[in-house]
């Protein structure tokens, strides 16, 4: 398979930086309606995965995650409005579910889309105030995770990872000890490069498994459980490494990398950490 974009994916890699960069400021519901005036939700699985990637950089609080690869994987269509799916057979932390105007269920007797709103969902307070997880009582539900759902969530931790990199790299840069910026320092330098190194192993994967989703591949399954693990460790290692780079105050509330920390924790959580899949692999 080939992994490096043609012409259209980098016009459209491109695009969406520029289009994120301009509009990030805008209010969430402004933002939702641009994404879905844009068309993005309709890309297929590699385009989609490009567009994760750039919302996941910007830590986009809109429902496009869950509504793009939740829901749609589910119901075989896209949500009227914002949607999420139930399909870890248990309820427990539905992405967007409650605000989703259609929750799709996977239950023992296939999949049932019914109205958010009527579902009741119940949010739950995490770590990141910016993320909307809640909680589902439907009976007869089952497990059955998407292929697209664990693609998801990788390359938006992915894109989380890149920006926690970029913050901390232009950190180093300016901060100075001994009279010389702190970016000089070997040790530095190197816990940089293992920052690096684990996303871009965790990008390659993610990007795999999104073309054996568009290719239907037999092997999309298992490459959907390494993209999700690679990403996992990659956030470990990138969560470690640029805390400490940044000292302390990257984790107040008044700088932009605790919003990303968080982030991209999240993303390793949901459906399961890098351990979870690790296992599912060896089995």
């Amino acid at each position: 398979m080939e992994f490096e974009f043609d012409e259209d994916q980098r016009l459209l890699q491109q695009l969406v930086r520029e289009t994120v960069a301009k509009s990030r400021t805008l209010p969430e519901q402004q933002l939702w309606a641009t994404y879905q005036d844009l068309g993005w939700l309709e890309a297929p699985p590699v385009e989609l995965a490009i567009v994760l990637e750039e919302l996941g950089y910007a830590a986009d609080p809109t429902p496009f995650l869950a509504s793009a690869t939740w829901f749609a994987p589910l119901a075989g269509r896209l949500p009227q409005g914002s949607g999420t799916g139930v399909f870890d057979g248990t309820g427990r932390f539905v992405l967007d579910a409650d605000r989703a105007d259609e929750v799709a269920l996977l239950t023992r007797d296939g999949v049932t889309v019914v109205s958010g709103p009527e579902l009741g969902a119940e949010r739950v307070e995490i770590f990141d105030p910016t993320l909307h997880v809640a909680h589902v009582d439907a009976p007869d539900l089952v497990a059955g995770v998407p292929d697209l759902a664990l693609m998801g969530l990788a390359i938006s931790t992915v894109g989380s990872c890149r920006r926690i990199l970029d913050l901390v790299l232009g950190h180093v840069k300016q901060r100075v000890q001994f009279g010389v910026p702190i970016g000089s320092f070997q040790a530095v330098k190197h816990k940089a490069a293992d920052m690096h190194v684990a996303i871009e192993r965790a990008r390659v994967l993610a990007y795999y498994s999104a073309l054996t989703i568009a290719e239907d591949d037999p092997d999309r399954g298992r490459a959907a459980l390494m993209a999700k693990a690679a990403a996992g460790e990659c956030q470990q290692t990138v969560f470690a490494d640029g805390l400490q780079l940044f000292g302390a105050m990257g984790f107040t509330w008044e700088n932009e990398l605790q919003i990303h920390l968080k982030r991209a924790c999240a993303g390793d959580l949901l459906l399961g950490t890098a351990a979870v899949h690790r296992k599912a692999l060896v089995a």
